[in-house]
């Protein structure tokens, strides 16, 4: 056992498991001030089914014996509510309960991130319903693919080991996966009410920029973590995830600039966070040079493909595909040029004099992933919308999902009486802000609506 690398692993589990504040603080501020608390209640809502789900069957499916030796699914049965995995072994690096509760944060932020694409118009109760499914029927799978190795007696995921794909931390498990899954949620669920000719903004800035600064916190776990050592390729990926997401913010920044004649706060956590999706495959295979191109290219191409929502009229609040899928797309892609054997992954891509090989390879695994998420999340949408249904009455949407499905509201600007209980019918407040509106780039209209608490 060794003590230093398992001191590395608890300290990236619990920056990790920041994120889920980080995350409900950044998709929180972006949403209508209305709704806000429904956006966080769905990030912690979320997180906590597939926890429990983790320790049921999740981490069996995802790292157990893979079924028939395919390489498509984990053995169910192997570690069935984490049997044995709680056994002290001497012979490991670190303790595979250690590992379990590192991986299930990966699981719980994956289906988290899904929830900004749809804000302001899905039920709570239909959402946690969906993420119990998404997460059995999709990300499972695809974990097993990608994040299982082969071991002495084990055999682990295609992706991984017969495809061969470079991916250090997840940008097809995590971020292509969730991408994918948002579009066809969207697709499925449909544009909200007047979107896009009534437009809004986010309702409170410094909340995105805090919650974009805590996940950039939590992602040196999330990366540096996923050496599962502490040595120099943990160094390597931290390094690496810094120096990406400082020129994917410059990027995006000087897009708007060039574009619209000024640069936003919201530009600026928007592209901390391209930044740091895109280098997640790529930290541990490119160098710091490569991980500055890399990033400044995703905070550029990310900033123009937010924009894509509005030409083939797919209304993804919070514009995570934009971002995660295209992001994720980007960096898996970009290993494939821009990888180096002188990295941890040890890859050499073409314009190292590695060829086509590899490049191939990321192009595949990237699609696989693409195809199946999108394909298996539509069809899920598709049966609950015509069961229990997914969408929020009209009048529900209007008056705002934290008082429609919570009873509550985010800001007692009226002095409520007590805990968050909505004000009397006529007490009115101002302004649902939808970060999907084009000011500045790519959010540029308001529309102040009152609204009934």
């Amino acid at each position: 056992m060794d003590t230093g690398s398992t001191a590395w692993i608890l300290a990236s589990t619990a920056a990790v498991s920041l994120m889920v504040p980080g995350l409900a603080l950044f998709y929180g501020g972006m949403t209508a001030a209305r709704s806000t608390l429904n956006m966080i209640m769905m990030t912690f809502g979320s997180v906590a089914l597939v926890g429990c789900i983790w320790v049921l069957y999740g981490y069996s499916a995802a790292f157990g014996n893979s079924i028939g030796g395919a390489g498509l699914l984990g053995d169910v049965g192997e570690y069935l509510g984490m049997k044995g995995v709680i056994t002290d072994d001497p012979s490991a690096v670190i303790p595979a309960s250690l590992f379990a509760a590192f991986q299930a944060l990966f699981a719980a932020l994956t289906a988290a991130l899904i929830c900004g694409a749809i804000s302001d118009r899905i039920k709570f109760g239909a959402w946690m319903v969906f993420t119990g499914i998404w997460v059995t029927v999709v990300y499972l799978p695809v974990a097993h693919w990608v994040f299982a190795f082969d071991s002495e007696g084990v055999v682990g995921g295609w992706i991984v080991n017969d495809l061969h794909v470079v991916d250090f931390a997840g940008g097809t498990a995590v971020h292509i996966n969730a991408g994918a899954a948002a579009l066809a949620m969207v697709l499925v669920i449909g544009k909200r009410n007047g979107w896009p000719a009534k437009q809004s903004r986010p309702h409170n800035l410094p909340f995105v920029m805090l919650g974009a600064g805590i996940l950039w916190f939590g992602w040196f776990g999330f990366n540096g973590g996923s050496a599962l050592a502490a040595g120099n390729a943990a160094s390597v990926v931290v390094l690496n995830t810094f120096a990406a997401t400082c020129s994917a913010l410059l990027g995006w920044l000087l897009v708007e600039k060039l574009r619209d004649g000024h640069a936003t706060s919201l530009g600026g956590a928007s592209g901390v966070i391209a930044g740091l999706v895109a280098i997640t495959p790529a930290c541990g295979a490119v160098s710091p040079v490569g991980a500055l191109a890399l990033g400044a290219v995703a905070g550029a191409v990310c900033a123009l493909a937010v924009g894509l929502k509005y030409r083939f009229g797919y209304d993804d609040s919070l514009d995570v595909v934009g971002v995660h899928l295209v992001g994720g797309v980007l960096g898996t892609l970009l290993v494939g040029l821009l990888g180096t054997a002188e990295a941890p992954s040890a890859r050499d891509g073409l314009l190292y004099g590695g060829g086509f090989k590899l490049l191939g390879q990321q192009t595949v695994g990237a699609l696989a992933v693409l195809f199946y998420s999108f394909t298996l999340t539509w069809l899920i949408a598709k049966a609950l919308d015509k069961t229990m249904g997914l969408r929020v009455s009209a009048d529900a949407e209007r008056e705002g999902l934290d008082v429609a499905l919570h009873a509550e509201s985010a800001y007692d600007l009226l002095g409520g009486s007590r805990g968050g209980t909505p004000q009397p019918a006529g007490a009115t407040s101002s302004a649902a802000h939808d970060p999907g509106a084009p000011f500045s780039g790519h959010r540029r209209q308001e529309a102040t609506v009152s609204q009934a608490e």
